[in-house]
């Protein structure tokens, strides 16, 4: 732990002399300067920091972690924004498919700004509406399950040859809360981020948050929200399936102790009292 001792203390120290010579002469004095050492000396106590609470993967030795992250691709859900590409050997072909749907929304950057992006939404039903095919199904269903799908509707109706479709998500969020230094809902653009990479474009936990209980929460098949917490000062996490992070998930940090203590009333108040105190015995010692 590291002490930190107010200069208001050393002051005291140096008036005092602590000389036992002056026991009987200025009892007042002695009681009063006596009680402001014990005061300021338990604030710096209070205000001693623990490393361990402050570091990441604190003691955690030259090591190699077996991992046990499945990479399952998450099911298309309702409001999912896709952007759908086809191509095939004939490109004129093809550039039917690519026109780019009506559907619109707003998207939030790493950086923070919005932009206007558009693809293909996920409606109310489930469905995306695509051109020449129709409505196709799309919630429940894997990106990998949409594309054969979209496939074999292109083949099996002779509207191109050997097509090629491309999926990917264009609002593919995280929200990162709390005791971070930029609180944001980010887009992530390669779909594929882990909880560290997180914390880092939030501007990682301040002093202030609690690293032994970080909240995950996520929404999982049927609208069942699950409460993960994760503690980032033990190797816990390399090894645990929130290691990286779905669309939609939430981070938040709580916050530690030591700043609920610090804006407590008690804490707010205890420098005048010292100050006051110390005000008493500069001036008994004047007068005396």
């Amino acid at each position: 732990m590291a002490l930190k001792f107010s200069p208001i203390l050393e002051k005291i120290k140096l008036f005092m002399k602590f000389d036992p010579r002056l026991k009987n002469q200025y009892p007042m004095r002695r009681r009063i300067a006596q009680a402001t050492f014990i005061l300021t000396a338990f604030v710096c106590l209070t205000s001693c920091v623990n490393l361990k609470k402050t570091t990441y993967f604190y003691d955690t030795q030259d090591t190699k972690f077996m991992s046990t992250v499945q990479n399952v691709e998450s099911v298309l859900e309702k409001n999912d924004l896709l952007s759908i590409t086809v191509s095939s050997i004939n490109p004129e072909a093809a550039e039917i498919f690519n026109m780019t749907n009506a559907s619109e929304a707003r998207s939030s950057t790493i950086s923070g700004t919005t932009a206007q992006v558009a693809g293909y939404l996920v409606d109310t039903d489930g469905d995306i509406s695509f051109p020449v095919i129709g409505k196709i199904k799309a919630e429940g269903k894997t990106k990998k399950q949409l594309r054969d799908e979209i496939i074999f509707e292109l083949e099996d109706r002779k509207l191109l040859i050997e097509p090629i479709v491309d999926i990917r998500y264009l609002n593919f969020k995280i929200s990162v809360l709390g005791e971070v230094k930029n609180p944001a809902v980010m887009t992530i653009p390669d779909e594929k981020i882990s909880l560290l990479e997180a914390l880092g474009l939030a501007g990682d936990i301040t002093v202030y948050g609690n690293r032994e209980n970080v909240v995950l929460i996520r929404e999982e098949d049927m609208g069942v929200k699950t409460l993960k917490r994760i503690d980032l000062t033990t190797n816990e996490l390399f090894s645990s399936p929130y290691y990286y992070l779905k669309s939609g998930d939430v981070v938040y940090v709580e916050t530690n102790k030591n700043k609920v203590a610090n804006t407590s009333a008690v804490t707010q108040w205890i420098p005048l009292v010292i100050s006051a105190l110390s005000l008493a015995v500069i001036s008994i010692a004047s007068f005396r």
